[in-house]
């Protein structure tokens, strides 16, 4: 049983952890980099029941059918993925990327329900609307990513768009078992909300998703034939070890794990990103 003092402490540090983040709010955004404006540059736009979608896409290997769709984290953007892009244009077809509804240059219409089924269904769009739907996908996804990989699986297997094909699934530092998924402060004070529910739904909604969480969404990955990856750094905060490391290995037998260096945390795309690349292509080799 936790005493009052623990929970005395736990809530100062709390109303402390909102108060910096209000602070924080309030400071102007800073200049977009050169190195960001040339991204942004690079990209382009389509529409979505009339909002404005951000996203990137190089054609690399000629002859191959297979495309990789990468998925970025939360509250990130798909510029988590510029360190591996070029590496992975030497091996698809095509790698396309998109920023979700509300982060990076995508538009954040507020109000509005943000819901993994449509981050999902976004996605599932632009690979029609590029005429990518008949091609062999390999989903590559990091953190909020893996639960919208996740959905997709499950539009997929249902049948529900016709607008994908999945050949393989590559997950990382994603909560995928409620069990054990630890989300970072910032993660749990954008959830809660708080005194703070004002600002923090200007800021972002998305973690309205988690009344829904996808404690079913890891049993259909069970059930799963086609290849499953699962990228795993032991200090991950997000999935501590040992406790994730087991219960996936209890779940998900059948999928493989590729472990990277002990010292890399939640970020390995950034922190490791050729150790993340060669444990991908490993992966992606090994069927």
């Amino acid at each position: 049983m936790r005493t009052k003092i623990q929970y005395k402490i736990q809530y100062t540090m709390e109303l402390l952890a909102m108060c910096l983040l209000a602070a924080y709010l309030q400071i102007p955004l800073p200049q977009v980099s050169l190195a960001l404006h040339s991204w942004k540059s690079s990209g382009k736009f389509f529409t979505y029941e009339g909002l404005h979608i951000f996203y990137q896409e190089s054609v690399g290997v000629v002859g191959s059918l297979e495309i990789a769709v990468l998925l970025h984290s939360f509250p990130t953007s798909i510029y988590d993925w510029y360190k591996i892009w070029e590496g992975l244009t030497l091996r698809f077809h095509q790698v396309l990327v998109l920023d979700f509804l509300g982060f990076g240059f995508s538009d954040n219409p507020q109000p509005h329900h943000y819901s993994i089924f449509e981050q999902a269904s976004i996605m599932e769009v632009l690979l029609w609307h590029l005429g990518l739907q008949n091609h062999r996908t390999n989903l590559l996804s990091h953190d909020y990513g893996d639960i919208v990989a996740q959905e997709l699986l499950y539009q997929y297997k249902q049948n529900q768009s016709g607008r994908l094909t999945i050949k393989s699934i590559h997950l990382s530092n994603g909560g995928i078992f409620p069990e054990t998924h630890r989300p970072l402060l910032l993660q749990k004070v954008l959830k809660d909300g708080g005194v703070l529910s004002p600002i923090l739904t200007w800021l972002m909604n998305f973690f309205v998703f988690s009344r829904s969480y996808p404690s079913l969404w890891a049993i259909a990955l069970a059930s799963e034939t086609n290849p499953i990856d699962f990228i795993y750094e032991p200090l991950d905060p997000v999935n501590p070890y040992p406790e994730f490391f087991e219960l996936y290995r209890k779940m998900l037998s059948r999928s493989m794990m590729s472990i990277l260096d002990d010292h890399i945390s939640h970020d390995p795309q950034l922190e490791d990103p050729m150790g993340f690349l060669n444990a991908y292509l490993g992966f992606i080799k090994s069927f």
